[in-house]
């Protein structure tokens, strides 16, 4: 009985030791709280399991890139509509304005498929969207979703958004007007989902968009997956091609990516004006991770703002980044409330411009009357176990307008050639840990210095 008992003792022990090596080494929030194991649960979309195939070449549409086949293509969606259905591109290229996919419905694109987008801004129809935080009437994406519960996109074909032309107007309508924003020079998005749960994007291949690559607003349980999004720095710049625009949206991975643009690769949006935080289509961004990318030629790998208002639980971590011009970029807008907290960057590699970029957001803001700007916080910022070669290590503004608090550095290995400017006593309550700030002559990464801010104002 006595052997019994300490044997059920001896067991109960190892019980509670494996729970409680198990609990600590749960992967966590930057809050603390459990990462769920719907970020770990990432399997390939299986298009057997969508409903009936609809291979748009067996409805009458044709492999020319030289007709516009829209309308074509989205009575083949409206019919899968009825039943569930997934849309089929098959090898070819198509052109096309804009697609609305409707409940049941997907897209699969098939290696060496190409739905390629209209150049010409008359082929598309101007809708109730949301633009630069803010719900404007604009001009839709090539692949919009709105409302829907289970969307995918799959396959290893290419979405191209054929910016060419817009990008030209746009600087050309520039050079005439040194003020012209995005808004003043119209041109679409590639992908656009919206009010939307349960959304996989994988596979394919995102190029040459207009304007923002893809865009995703008030979505939740949204995963992108092995993606490449492209989009030229020359030989003409590409304006404004975000890869990732994550706009008020909640629990949202982004996994094993490629990106190389002509702006942010990921930036975090939700609104903004001095009463943005009260607005019912504005919100805050939450639970998001960012893990196991590659950053090519870029503005920032990670940036909050410039229409952003609360970012809470981000993580960045166990990627690469060549060429950037920044790491992380705060941007500070005086005519929007903003609070970021909770966020972690951690084993990151590469080489950037400025590792950590803190200024006041000075491009086309606007106070709305108001005397004072609003108030902003970024608080419990933590960079730890990054390894990164840089012009400048920490670039970080000086001002009374905003408030920075509670940052962690931890496990650093900087090579700047000016590491002397860090303006580190700007953050309240720093926290350093074994942090290399080590000077050089020369670096070898090859980012644009030309480009160390926005191109397109927004």
């Amino acid at each position: 009985m006595k052997f019994q008992n300490i044997s059920n003792f001896l067991l109960t022990l190892f019980v509670l030791f494996i729970f409680s090596a198990e609990v600590k080494s749960q992967d966590k929030f930057p809050d603390g709280t459990t990462i769920p194991k719907w970020f770990k649960e990432n399997k390939p979309t299986d298009i057997n399991k969508l409903g009936k195939k609809y291979i748009i070449t067996d409805f009458g549409v044709k492999n020319d890139s030289t007709i516009l086949q829209t309308k074509q293509l989205q009575s083949i969606i409206d019919e899968a509509s009825k039943s569930g259905g997934v849309i089929i591109i098959p090898k070819g290229t198509f052109l096309i304005s804009s697609l609305f996919f409707k409940q049941g419905t997907h897209l699969y694109l098939e290696n060496g498929a190409k739905l390629k987008g209209s150049d010409d801004i008359n082929d598309f129809p101007v809708v109730t969207t949301r633009m630069e935080g803010q719900t404007v009437k604009y001009f839709p994406a090539l692949i919009n979703a709105d409302g829907l519960d289970g969307f995918t996109i799959s396959g290893k074909g290419m979405l191209d958004g054929n910016g060419l032309r817009f990008w030209k107007s746009f600087w050309k309508r520039r050079e005439w007007n040194p003020k012209c924003t995005n808004m003043d020079e119209m041109r679409p998005r590639i992908i656009y989902v919206s009010n939307s749960k349960n959304v996989q994007i994988e596979g394919i291949t995102v190029k040459n968009s207009p304007f923002w690559s893809t865009h995703y607003y008030k979505s939740e349980f949204v995963k992108l997956l092995n993606l490449t999004i492209l989009a030229p720095k020359e030989p003409v710049k590409a304006p404004s091609t975000d890869a990732i625009d994550i706009d008020a949206c909640s629990n949202f991975l982004v996994k094993n990516c490629y990106m190389s643009v002509n702006d942010d690769a990921i930036a975090l949006k939700g609104g903004k004006g001095p009463k943005a935080d009260k607005a019912p289509e504005n919100g805050e961004n939450r639970n998001i991770i960012i893990e196991d990318n590659t950053f090519g030629f870029c503005h920032s790998a990670l940036t909050c703002g410039s229409e952003s208002i609360h970012n809470y639980n981000i993580v960045f971590r166990n990627s690469i980044v060549k060429d950037a011009s920044r790491l992380l970029h705060l941007k500070m807008r005086p005519d929007t409330p903003q609070h970021y907290e909770y966020i972690t960057l951690d084993n990151i590699k590469g080489n950037v411009k400025t590792f950590l970029y803190v200024k006041g957001w000075s491009q086309f803001f606007d106070l709305k009357g108001e005397e004072k700007p609003k108030t902003r916080l970024a608080n419990n910022i933590i960079l730890k176990n990054i390894d990164i070669s840089c012009e400048t290590a920490f670039d970080i503004e000086k001002s009374d307008l905003y408030e920075l608090k509670d940052f962690t550095f931890e496990n650093l290995k900087i090579k700047a050639l000016k590491p002397e400017e860090q303006n580190l006593n700007v953050i309240q309550n720093l926290k350093q840990t074994k942090v290399n700030v080590t000077k050089v002559a020369s670096l070898t990464q090859s980012y644009d210095k030309k480009d160390d801010s926005d191109t397109a104002a927004k």
